[in-house]
């Protein structure tokens, strides 16, 4: 909405033109928003004894089982998802692009919702049926993924696949870029809840995914800064990376309420819509494959889980001690902190190289 005061070009003001400008303030108004009231929720849920039913129970021996977060609130993401949301609609250029970015991430936050919802109420930890929530998610990403096609400005290239390296799209086909960046989102969205098993863990990893791609976004927005990268130019395509730095601003300010010992976790209201959001991210900057470099802590712990269940159903053997892997290296003696900050890294290196292939075409 603050877009329009660009009209006033003879002034100050002229500055809500630009993205980058935009970008900032969406980063500062979601950070400020989230650290400023997450004291407050933080309260709120603990007064409403918004507690999750004990996930590692039964799962992981009784001296790796922190008993001190028995205690701590779940939900945060209401925070959290709230602050992007109120962000990107205060910072963007009102349109399909932003709309729909937000929409989907609202809706898939009512998703974990539900989710979070049924395990405090029931003190259930299964919560919603797997099915269901698969149910919503695929419907979610399919329905915005169809929204953005009807984007003149971006319907044809939805239709390009590409992959890192490489300048010019390797195929050309809806029928199969489609499904498969629908499939990116679903899969991102739960390779995120996945890792929300530790104080920080998904919303620091966030960060670098978010950051990422928000650099992608501005130089596909900008038709200069595409030729000169050879990447494909979509116009508008910038208020994405407007919608990328509010989700940072915001994952920034929650590692304020997060850090260890966490003051209230995120939930699946949280982790759910970050890891769409990031799957959304890619897709419109038309690098889902790029994600297995930038999100590649998050690709490791769904991997894991992955392996474990095939390896221990076909072989009656685990090849971790427990998944998803940070369980493992926990196992293994690693500290809470040390497991956090070390993937933190890797998220930074591999983010840093997912970078470099902008100029490695």
């Amino acid at each position: 909405m603050l877009f329009y005061l660009s009209i006033w070009k003879d002034t100050p003001l002229r500055l809500f033109k630009y993205a980058t400008f935009r970008a900032g303030g969406a980063w500062i108004t979601a950070f400020l928003l989230v650290v400023l009231l997450g004291g407050f929720t933080a309260r709120m849920l603990r007064r409403f004894n918004v507690r999750a039913a004990e996930r590692l129970e039964g799962l992981v021996p009784p001296e790796f089982i922190d008993k001190r977060k028995s205690g701590t609130p779940c939900m945060g993401g209401i925070l959290l998802i709230g602050a992007v949301a109120v962000a990107t609609l205060l910072w963007a250029q009102p349109g399909r692009v932003a709309a729909v970015l937000t929409g989907a991430t609202l809706l898939l936050s009512l998703t974990g919702f539900i989710d979070d919802y049924i395990k405090v109420t029931r003190q259930d930890r299964g919560g919603l049926p797997g099915w269901w929530k698969l149910l919503f998610q695929f419907a979610i990403a399919g329905t915005g993924l169809w929204l953005l096609s009807r984007n003149f400005s971006s319907g044809s290239v939805l239709c390009d696949f590409y992959v890192p390296f490489v300048k010019t799209p390797v195929l050309r086909s809806w029928w199969w870029c489609f499904p498969f960046s629908v499939l990116v989102i679903v899969g991102a969205s739960n390779a995120v809840n996945l890792t929300d098993g530790k104080d920080g863990l998904a919303s620091g990893c966030t960060i670098f995914c978010a950051l990422t791609y928000a650099v992608f976004l501005y130089l596909m927005g900008n038709y200069k800064f595409a030729d000169r990268f050879d990447i494909p130019f979509i116009k508008g395509v910038a208020e994405a990376g407007i919608f990328a730095a509010a989700v940072c601003g915001a994952c920034i300010g929650f590692l304020w309420h997060n850090c260890h010992p966490a003051s209230m976790f995120m939930g699946d209201t949280g982790s759910l819509p970050l890891g769409g959001a990031v799957g959304m991210l890619a897709v419109l900057a038309r690098q889902e494959l790029l994600l297995v470099i930038v999100g590649g802590v998050f690709v490791m712990e769904i991997v894991s889980v992955m392996i474990q269940v095939a390896s221990f159903k076909l072989t009656g053997r685990r090849v971790f001690l427990c998944t998803p892997i940070h369980h493992h290296f926990e196992r293994k003696g690693w500290t809470e902190t040390q497991i956090v900050v070390r993937f933190w890294i890797i998220s930074g290196v591999l983010a840093l190289l997912a970078l470099a292939t902008l100029k490695l075409r």
